[in-house]
């Protein structure tokens, strides 16, 4: 049995009160953002606006600016990363949406459904390039390895995911690396170059680095645990998105090897298909063997790694929030 994240029942996170922590400086990345984002190609300032202002939680840029702030300050180079990590999930984004031909994303029409998947692609690229010239402002190689591999790594998770698809023997330890590369890495770069850009000692920037990761983990599970969950208004996506494009989830992967042979035989199906229509079996089959419980279980786990590898660093505002951060990530509804 896999113990949750000790939260007081009655406790619950305010997410508003954490961004308030950084509010000068997120304002600060957000002009960075929109000055970055001007083209005299009208097009990709359509869509960049778009998507960067469609919502969303700022989360990694915002773990940046936290961990940067718990080391001690937060500089223009700080700034100028924050603004690179979320150029970076933006274009994964505009790229994942044409890849999973989704149509919706955070509740609003996806770039792609707007635009076309032409379109999303190559402003996904412009997004790209415009991060690593901005990297180069910082004059660090350090930080332009450390950016270049994480890049290397969510491009290969994609893949990974891509081979991953319709195939339901896809077992845990494979999806967890899925997610560890596609998702995880970029909340622990995130973490890590503030610490990097800080000077800290390399036990310390580990320690973020890990906090990042773990944190990372269990965003991603509780991602796959609302998908049969939430409802399509909080999630900002179609339910069974994941079912149609026939990718094994946690809470697959799990019914499949828990469930009675019937019961396995529906959530294969369905993967091998990649069936919609399929959804409200497969949530029976995922409800009755107690998948989503056992996601949230490892989601915990990781939220609990998160924040164990925070305990090195002093005591301040700034920590306490990225701990909050970590039970916040498994207690959110979307």
């Amino acid at each position: 049995m896999i113990a949750k994240v000790s939260t007081p029942a009655s406790v619950t996170i305010d997410f508003d009160s954490i961004k308030n922590l950084t509010s000068a400086e997120t304002q600060a990345v957000d002009r960075l953002i929109l000055e970055e984002l001007s083209s005299d190609v009208v097009l990709i300032n359509q869509i960049g606006h778009y998507i960067i202002g469609n919502g969303g939680k700022r989360l990694r840029p915002m773990l940046l600016l936290l961990a940067a702030k718990a080391l001690g300050k937060v500089d223009d180079h700080h700034l100028i990363l924050a603004a690179v990590i979320e150029f970076i999930h933006t274009a994964t984004l505009l790229h994942d949406d044409v890849v999973d031909e989704s149509a919706l994303r955070r509740g609003k029409e996806s770039a792609n459904a707007v635009w076309g998947n032409a379109a999303s692609v190559l402003v996904g690229d412009y997004l790209y390039s415009s991060a690593f010239e901005m990297m180069v402002r910082t004059d660090n190689m350090r930080v332009m390895a450390i950016m270049s591999k994480t890049t290397t790594a969510i491009a290969e998770g994609e893949v990974l995911q891509l081979l991953n698809c319709n195939n339901p023997e896809t077992s845990e330890a494979r999806y967890l690396e899925v997610i560890a590369r596609k998702t995880a890495i970029l909340f622990s770069t995130a973490t890590r170059l503030a610490a990097v850009v800080s000077a800290t000692d390399p036990a310390t920037e580990e320690a973020l680095a890990v906090y990042g990761q773990q944190l990372g983990v269990a965003f991603q599970l509780i991602d796959d645990a609302l998908d049969y969950k939430a409802n399509s208004e909080e999630l900002g996506k179609n339910l069974g998105d994941d079912l149609a494009e026939g990718k094994p989830t946690l809470p697959l992967i799990y019914a499949i090897q828990h469930g009675n042979e019937q019961q396995a035989k529906i959530v294969v199906d369905a993967i091998r298909q990649g069936s919609r229509e399929a959804f409200n079996d497969v949530y029976e089959v995922v409800k009755a063997t107690n998948a989503i419980e056992y996601t949230e279980q490892c989601a915990d786990r990781a939220a609990a790694k998160a924040i164990a590898a925070l305990q090195s660093l002093p005591d301040s505002d700034y920590k306490q929030a990225l701990e909050e951060l970590a039970r916040f990530s498994v207690q959110r509804s979307h």
